[in-house]
C-alpha cells in the first residue's frame, strides 16, 4: 500500500498574530489520499496536538472536507497527537510521498527548519522518486533546500505559491519572514500563478507545489498521479 507522510506547522502563532494549520489545506489532502488506498501519517516539527488557524474554522472556508475532519474521531486524534517528525527521520524510506499543508504557522516552524529541510531533500533526492508536494504556505519550507547538486531545490523548476498579491490582501506582507513568490522567483523558480484565490497547482518532475487553500483539491490529485 502506498503511504504519505503528512507533516503539518506545530506553530500557533506568528508575527501577524494567532495562526496554525488551514484546516482545509490538512482535510482535502487527507480524505483525498484515504480515499485513494494510501496509508496517512500525520507528523509536525513538534509533535503532538496540531493548532488549526481561527480564520479556517468559519464561512466558505470551513468546506464539507474540513466539517468531516472535524467530526472524525480518527482525524481528530491524529490531529491531537502528531509524530515528531525528528522521531521518525528513520523510517522517511518508508514513505512514497511527503506533503506539506499551508497555514501562517509555516512562517514560524517550517522556515530555517533543518530537520524538515534534510526530511524534503531526502525524499526529493531518493533513487525511488518519491513525491515532495506543499501547498500555499507549506512551500516556505522550501526555501532552504537544494537539490543534490548543491542549488535550490526551486531553481528551473515550474512552481507555484501563496501570491504575494495574495499575502498582501490578507494584510500580512510585513508579517511573513519573506514573500513566496519573490522568494521563489529570487532562488530561481519558474513561478506561475492563478488569478487570486483560485486553485493551482504545478508539477515539476516529482515536486509538486499548490497556490492557496482553494488548491488544496488539486494539489493532492497531482500528488496522487504521480504515485500511480
Amino acid at each position: 500500500m502506498p503511504s504519505v507522510l503528512i507533516v503539518s506547522t506545530s506553530a500557533g502563532a506568528f508575527k501577524g498574530g494567532p495562526t496554525g494549520v488551514w484546516i482545509e489545506e490538512l482535510a482535502t489532502p487527507y480524505y483525498a489520499f484515504l480515499d485513494a488506498g494510501l496509508e496517512v501519517t500525520l507528523a509536525s516539527p513538534a509533535g503532538g496536538a496540531i493548532p488549526i488557524d481561527a480564520g479556517s474554522m468559519g464561512g466558505d472556508f470551513l468546506t464539507d472536507s474540513a466539517k468531516k475532519f472535524l467530526h472524525d474521531p480518527v482525524a481528530m486524534g491524529m490531529l491531537g497527537h502528531s509524530l515528531k517528525l525528528e522521531a521518525i527521520m528513520d523510517k522517511l524510506g518508508g514513505f512514497d510521498a511527503l506533503y506539506l499543508p499551508g497555514g501562517h504557522g509555516c512562517c514560524t516552524d517550517f522556515v530555517n527548519n533543518p530537520v524538515l529541510t534534510t526530511a524534503i531533500e531526502t525524499m526529493y533526492a531518493s533513487d525511488s522518486c518519491k513525491v515532495v508536494a506543499a501547498d500555499c504556505h507549506g512551500p516556505a519550507a522550501f526555501a532552504d533546500c537544494k537539490k543534490p547538486d548543491g542549488t535550490p531545490l526551486v531553481a528551473g523548476l515550474a512552481v507555484t505559491v501563496f501570491s504575494d498579491l495574495e499575502e498582501s490582501q490578507v494584510g500580512q506582507t510585513d508579517n511573513v519572514p519573506f514573500l513566496l513568490e519573490s522568494k521563489f522567483k529570487e532562488l530561481g523558480g519558474l513561478y506561475e500563478s492563478a488569478d487570486p484565490w483560485n486553485p493551482k497547482a504545478v508539477t515539476a518532475g516529482k515536486l509538486v507545489t499548490g497556490q492557496n487553500p482553494q488548491s488544496s483539491e488539486v494539489c493532492a490529485a497531482a500528488t496522487l498521479a504521480l504515485l500511480k
